[in-house]
């Protein structure tokens, strides 16, 4: 498939996605996110591909929003349709994607791309980075997971005050309330992600991958997180990498884990 906003390159099982619109500061629209889709889709079939690291283009923004444009004069059952769409095709996608997805947050995260940050398994920000949900400035609340991301990461109250007030901040304050892991400067950016990136390398994708899956599962409505981490702990003693890990511990040697 041909994308026309977005840029890929991969270099030791490492796919870096760029969000390419600069001229709207990289802002969502519904064909990029179908493009997001099947880039992560096709990333996550990939046995080549064991971290996404995901940016957007320039210096100024990672997602600066969604597309206004293309829903202002969208009737209740179009905007429901629009969230729920979106949800799926990438929000929830990128969450459940059992291969790690890094946030490189290289600018204005706001709207739609700070919920895309969110989705994402973690986020490093680059020190001119800022974010926010100002989707109440224009008459509508978050509808990509937003109001329920971002109380997960920051706590009730804070993120109560940042959708209320519609206001931005800073990297560092988005550290400090742990919403970024990381921050780091603007030039140094992806190279900090890449090397995250090759220490989870070392690791056990198929372990990665349930990991994953429990961790999210603490956050799912009517689902018991316990038992979730149980059944996937289980997994992992089936599969190869579990006997290539042991086996490398008690030989006193590094494991070479095929992700099987």
């Amino acid at each position: 498939m041909t994308y026309e906003n977005i840029l890929i390159s991969s270099e030791n099982q490492i796919a870096t996605v760029t969000i390419n619109r600069p001229t709207k500061l990289n802002a969502l629209n519904v064909a990029t996110i179908q493009e997001l889709h099947h880039v992560f889709n096709t990333l996550e079939l990939n046995p080549e591909i064991r971290v996404i690291i995901l940016t957007g283009t320039g210096e100024k923004a990672f997602v600066a929003g969604a597309d206004i444009a293309e829903f202002a004069h969208f009737s209740v059952e179009e905007g429901a349709h629009l969230a729920a769409s979106g949800q799926e095709l990438l929000f929830d996608f990128v969450e459940k994607l059992k291969t790690p997805v890094i946030a490189a947050v290289n600018g204005f995260a706001l709207g739609g791309g700070l919920e895309l940050a969110m989705a994402c398994h973690f986020r490093i920000a680059s020190d001119n980075a800022k974010m926010g949900l100002p989707e109440v400035s224009l008459g509508v609340i978050p509808g990509y997971g937003g109001t329920q991301r971002l109380p997960q990461l920051v706590g009730k109250g804070r993120a109560m005050e940042m959708i209320m007030t519609a206001g931005m901040i800073s990297a560092e304050d988005a550290y400090r309330v742990g919403l970024v892991n990381h921050v780091v400067p603007q030039a140094e950016l992806l190279e900090f992600c890449n090397g995250i990136a090759a220490k989870i390398l070392k690791n056990s994708p198929v372990a990665i991958g349930q990991a994953i899956k429990a961790v999210n599962a603490n956050f799912k409505e009517g689902v018991n997180g316990f038992e979730t981490e149980i059944k996937a702990f289980g997994k992992c003693f089936g599969t190869a990498d579990f006997k290539e890990g042991t086996s490398a511990f008690l030989e006193k040697r590094k494991a070479d884990f095929k992700g099987n």
